[in-house]
């Protein structure tokens, strides 16, 4: 039979040469590894050895009754959340818009949405402070003085969230353009509208669901970006947990890099999660 039809049962090893390990794989990955793990291994012997008192995890006992920690971590999460929201519905439905009804503007949105980078944040943030100063005094006889004021509201700034918003644009949108060029947008728009379904059907059942990586992606760069932000919020006045960071370690440097380390493997996990998860569904 193989001889008829001129196929030979190959092994699957001989098949697949791409499957057997090369080692400029392993060298690779073994680099890596000492670049990410050295430090981090440096950094959790520093939080719980000390000359004096040798070997002690008091520091990350100290984390749970830590003045200010959960009011700061809790407001990050917060910033987070919003900030996530923001940037998707502005981001995805003009994007969609851009693609759909005016594809010569995708360079000028390209452009636009990655200005940020070239933008330090240590002029944005002045910027932002002198138009908040001078704005109190120029909006102070019109309605809209209140809120300004509300904006920058300590328990809640959504001054941040809009500044947040500005600084992770550029890595939302190359998320957002990554995931759109793997699908055929305009089919799907067109199938759908063809089919009845509205506006806001089109964009949470149709597009949403085949753009669940992209999405995921750029939650967490924005999930990262907000939990590290230093910059903004400690010129702004305000603290959320990075600057409550900088703020501890000036007395206690021990609790100060295990909430570092802390934060940084928890970073690590959802993201290990969410690609394990969507890892498993694009196998089924």
């Amino acid at each position: 039979m193989a001889a008829l039809t001129g196929l030979e049962r190959v092994p699957a090893r001989a098949a697949d040469p791409a499957a057997r390990p090369r080692p400029w794989r392993v060298v690779v990955f073994v680099l890596a590894a000492v670049y990410f793990l050295v430090p981090l291994g440096a950094s959790f012997w520093y939080t719980v050895y000390t000359p004096t008192s040798g070997l002690s995890f008091s520091a990350y006992g100290e984390l749970i009754t830590a003045e200010g920690f959960a009011r700061s971590l809790a407001l990050s999460l917060g910033l987070a959340a919003a900030t996530i929201v923001l940037v998707l519905l502005l981001a995805l439905p003009a994007m969609l818009a851009v693609r759909l009804f005016a594809p010569r503007l995708r360079p000028v949105m390209e452009v636009l949405c990655t200005l940020p980078l070239v933008v330090p944040p240590i002029t944005f943030v002045a910027g932002l402070s002198t138009s908040l100063r001078v704005g109190v005094d120029v909006l102070a006889p019109t309605p809209f003085w209140g809120t300004l004021i509300a904006v920058q509201n300590p328990a809640f700034p959504l001054v941040l969230v809009l500044a947040y918003v500005v600084l992770v644009l550029p890595f939302v949108y190359r998320s957002l353009d990554a995931g759109l060029r793997t699908m055929d947008v305009r089919t799907l728009v067109e199938a759908a509208r063809n089919l009845g379904a509205s506006w806001p059907y089109v964009l949470f059942r149709v597009i949403v669901p085949n753009l669940r990586s992209a999405l995921a992606s750029a939650s967490f760069l924005t999930l990262a970006l907000v939990l590290g932000e230093y910059t903004v919020a400690s010129l702004l006045g305000y603290e959320p947990f990075a600057v409550w960071i900088v703020t501890v370690s000036g007395s206690k440097g021990q609790l100060s890099v295990a909430v570092s380390i802390l934060s940084l493997l928890l970073i690590w996990l959802l993201l290990l999660a969410v690609s394990s998860v969507f890892g498993r569904e694009k196998r089924k």
